[in-house]
């Protein structure tokens, strides 16, 4: 059965420059069994209530803007599974959490980017679910807990966020090395009750972890990690480490 996953998906800027990344993500995807449908939740696709994408042909969003043109020149069109959306709108109504089918929404950079480093041919059905960030963690690992089911269905479901996330400390000029001792102190708390299962204090971090809001300023990167982490089994760490002093790239595994 396979796993679900969360990967910290950084910067647009991996697509071009993947690294320790993209490494980590391509050995992944080599060492998993080949799935038959991908199901993304995004820290990009923020909404109210939830939507899911339903084209048969999934296209690129390059939802960002000043980066250079090698970047708006790459593309990735895989395969939708409108069928499949179906089904799992049914499941989501069944449990009094109703979906809209959208045909028209494109996938974001935290989908395709990640995606395009594991999957690179694009011949894998993706689908994307949006994100009711307002609605907090405890949706999100109830979103988990009821589509986990998919992963016996060979649907690997992937929740791509960040570990941490505030864009106004970057330190630009800082390696791979450097990292501020705020984020890896909340990365490090993370860590630690994930590996203890302790969900009323990970549903509660904002108010229990070390750094959070200056870890978090605003808590969608993060969100889709309990999306992950309701759908999958045992906890563990694929990869890790900083970007630019403050963003965590790590990548986890449950199940």
């Amino acid at each position: 059965m396979l796993p679900s996953l969360f990967i910290s998906h950084g910067s647009p800027m991996v697509a071009l420059q993947p690294g320790e990344t993209g490494r980590a993500l391509a050995r992944l995807a080599r060492e998993l069994p080949r799935p038959r449908a991908i199901l993304v939740v995004s820290a990009h696709w923020e909404t109210t209530d939830l939507h899911l994408t339903s084209a048969p042909r999934q296209q690129a969003w390059h939802d960002f803007y000043g980066f250079p043109p090698a970047l708006y020149a790459l593309d990735y069109q895989p395969p939708g599974e409108p069928q499949l959306a179906g089904e799992i709108v049914e499941l989501l109504e069944a449990a009094g959490l109703p979906a809209q089918l959208d045909p028209q929404r494109p996938l974001d950079h935290g989908a395709w980017v990640p995606l395009r480093m594991m999957y690179p041919e694009a011949d894998i059905p993706v689908l994307q679910l949006s994100l009711p960030s307002r609605q907090g963690p405890a949706l999100q690992t109830q979103l988990g807990r009821l589509l986990g089911g998919l992963r016996e269905r060979g649907v690997l479901l992937i929740g791509s966020g960040s570990v941490t996330h505030n864009l106004r400390e970057l330190d630009w000029d800082a390696g791979s090395e450097v990292v501020e001792p705020w984020a890896r102190e909340f990365r490090d708390w993370l860590v630690e009750h994930l590996q203890a299962g302790d969900e009323a204090a990970l549903h509660d971090y904002r108010q229990q972890a070390p750094w959070a809001v200056r870890s978090h300023p605003s808590d969608e990167h993060l969100l889709p990690l309990f999306f992950a982490r309701g759908a999958g089994g045992e906890f563990g760490v694929e990869h890790q480490g900083f970007s630019k002093a403050t963003i965590s790239m790590d990548i986890y595994r449950f199940g």
